[in-house]
C-alpha cells in the first residue's frame, strides 16, 4: 500500500481531583470550548465534549502523529491552566491522575456521541462510578471499588 489510513475515534473520560464537583454549569461551556480547540490544535478534530461536575467525555479523531496518552495529558494540562489563570472556580482546580480511553468503530461513533451528548439525562439514574464500572466491564478490565 503507498499510502497510510488512519481514522481512530477515541471516547476519552477524566474526573477531577477526588471526584469534586467543580464543573458548574456557568463555566462549563467555557471550558469544553476551550478543550476542544487545545485538542484541534493537537491535531484531533473534536465530534463532542461534555460531562458532569466531576467528570468529562470527549469523542475525537486521534491525530496518528500523536499517542492518546499525549493527547489526553496536554488537554488536561491547558484546561488546568486554563481554568485556575482565568479564576473560572474559587479554588485551585486539577483533575484526577489518571483517564479512560477507547476505540470506537465508524459504525459505533453515533450511539456514543448520543451517549456523551445525554450525559445529564443519563447521570440522574447511574454515578459516575457506577457509569465508570460499567465501562470497565465492557472492556474487559476489573471494576473499582
Amino acid at each position: 500500500m503507498s499510502h497510510s489510513y488512519n481514522k481512530i475515534w477515541i471516547h476519552a473520560i477524566w474526573a477531577t481531583k477526588n471526584r469534586t464537583p467543580f464543573i458548574s454549569q456557568n463555566v462549563e461551556s467555557k471550558i469544553y470550548d476551550f478543550m476542544g480547540e487545545q485538542l484541534r490544535e493537537t491535531g484531533c478534530p473534536v465530534r463532542i465534549i461534555n460531562g458532569m461536575p466531576d467528570h468529562i467525555h470527549c469523542l475525537f479523531l486521534l491525530n496518528p502523529q500523536k499517542s492518546i496518552s499525549e493527547v489526553i495529558k496536554q488537554i488536561k494540562g491547558s484546561s488546568s491552566h486554563f481554568i485556575n489563570q482565568n479564576n473560572l472556580i474559587p479554588e485551585k482546580f486539577a483533575w484526577q491522575t489518571g483517564y479512560a480511553a477507547y476505540s470506537v468503530s465508524e459504525s459505533g461513533k453515533e450511539r456514543v456521541f448520543q451517549y456523551i451528548q445525554n450525559q445529564k439525562k443519563h447521570h440522574y439514574k447511574n454515578t459516575f462510578q457506577e457509569e465508570y464500572n460499567e465501562f470497565l466491564k465492557l472492556y474487559g478490565f476489573e471494576s473499582e471499588k
